[in-house]
């Protein structure tokens, strides 16, 4: 009877974390801290509780602390969709005739499609303990969005989601899937808010920016009482919850004797790619180990391979504190066309410092290419992938076919971040020929950069 364990519940046990990962704990070089842009001093805990709940707070300004116990309830939340699947892509090695062996982390597999929930479900718990009524957000692309409404229904609390506005009218089923779990989804900039209210004025017709809709959000959370503000990437405390990722990739690879050689993430905001890494990193830093990273972003949105790494306000509306990343200014918009998600203007403070200190590197990838890997990859490995998973499969896929070209057997691990079951709207663009690459010039970037507050 010993050996019939369910093989479920042995993963359970042994393989998805008791506790998250804080790499800041490992850096000899700490991120930047938070400012108060009026005096331009370190944000007290005070000053942040005004907006996030208070156990938030402690978890993002805390960078000593190595590992925070996962409470029991997320922990018998998780258990419904984790541990996630580490998968050897041996269909894709056989097409691309490589000698590379190829996994990727899904997580996927779970109703909001995306890594998402990870952090959702944490948030969602410490509002409820804390009392509050309900909490604030903004989403992209919408996985963000949908994973928090799946949260605060699960423990009873009011979601209030700004959607980009673009995605909102492109992706009107990942909406649905929001208001399914009680959720209501403004499209922003919006009318309902003083800063969407300016920001329509100064941009007519915008198809809007994470930074528009993290203002919005913001400014409900502070003048609403019973409320706070949540967010779905950038922030260390997000970074935290979502080591899991990685901690359980480790796990995996451990063992069945697999040593990585390349990982790669997609980056938008950092908090997937920075999950990914989280515990790959902390080898690095600790000198036990040693990884090529690579970061994955769209080269319509380039904060890492092309913006400045410098302080930036988190939000369009400057509403926010001011965090040291690599940013294209919190007042650059992508273009309308770019549809592969990842659009937010800055990268987490965690990963820029990790990027600055060279542990790990960064490339850009155009949207019709993107795709081309999204179709691939789903047509040799039967699931269709998010656009921002996209990313990694395009850099995934050239590295292998590196791999074929020098005949070195290097093993590569990929995040799979989320299925693009919701983003169809963008294949049907891209099968119908209608996909264009938009790459803004130096000027452009130029011209947002100027406006960085100076610090």
């Amino acid at each position: 009877m010993e050996n019939k364990i369910p093989y479920k519940i042995y993963l359970e046990e042994h393989e998805m974390p008791k506790a998250w990962y804080n790499v800041r704990a490992d850096m000899k070089n700490k991120p930047a801290p938070l400012l108060n842009p009026d005096t331009l001093q370190p944000v007290t805990a005070q000053e942040l509780e005004a907006v996030f709940c208070s156990e938030l707070v402690q978890q993002e300004l805390d960078d000593s602390t190595a590992f925070f116990e996962i409470p029991e309830e997320i922990r018998s939340f998780y258990k419904m969709y984790r541990p996630a699947p580490l998968v050897r892509a041996y269909c894709l090695e056989e097409k691309l005739q490589t000698p590379a062996k190829i996994y990727y982390k899904f997580e996927g597999n779970n109703t909001s499609g995306s890594h998402k929930l990870n952090s959702a479900i944490a948030q969602a718990y410490y509002a409820k303990k804390q009392g509050l009524r309900g909490v604030t957000t903004e989403t992209g692309a919408g996985q963000w969005g949908t994973a928090l409404s799946m949260a605060c229904s699960y423990f009873g609390l009011d979601c209030r989601v700004f959607m980009v506005k673009v995605s909102y009218e492109q992706k009107p089923f990942r909406r649905e899937v929001m208001r399914t779990y009680g959720a209501s989804v403004t499209p922003s900039p919006s009318t309902e808010t003083e800063v969407g209210r300016r920001i329509l004025a100064e941009h007519p017709g915008t198809g809007g920016s994470l930074g528009c809709a993290i203002s919005e959000a913001v400014e409900v959370a502070v003048n609403t009482p019973g409320y706070r503000y949540v967010l779905g990437s950038v922030l260390n405390q997000v970074l935290l919850h979502q080591s899991v990722i990685g901690l359980e990739t480790k796990a995996a690879l451990d063992k069945y004797g697999v040593k990585a050689d390349i990982i790669i993430g997609c980056a938008g905001g950092g908090s997937n790619l920075g999950g990914l890494i989280a515990p790959f990193a902390g080898q690095m830093l600790r000198g036990e180990a040693d990884y090529r990273i690579i970061a994955v972003e769209p080269a319509s949105c380039p904060s890492l391979t092309r913006g400045r790494y410098a302080y930036d306000f988190c939000d369009t509306g400057k509403m926010c504190p001011l965090a040291k990343m690599y940013t294209l200014g919190s007042g650059f918009i992508p273009s309308a066309n770019h549809a592969g998600g990842l659009r937010y203007h800055g990268m987490n403070s965690v990963v820029s410092q990790l990027y600055a200190d060279g542990l790990m590197e960064a490339t850009s990838v155009e949207q019709t290419k993107v795709f081309e890997a999204a179709e691939y990859f789903a047509r040799v490995e039967g699931i269709l992938p998010a656009p921002e998973s996209s990313h990694a499969i395009r850099v995934a896929i050239d590295e292998a076919i590196k791999c074929k070209e020098t005949g070195e057997e290097k093993t590569i691990v990929f995040g799979l971040t989320g299925t693009g079951y919701f983003d169809m709207y963008a294949y049907e663009k891209f099968h119908n020929g209608q996909m264009t690459d938009f790459i803004p010039t130096d000027k452009e970037l130029e011209a947002s950069l100027e406006k960085l507050p100076k610090v």
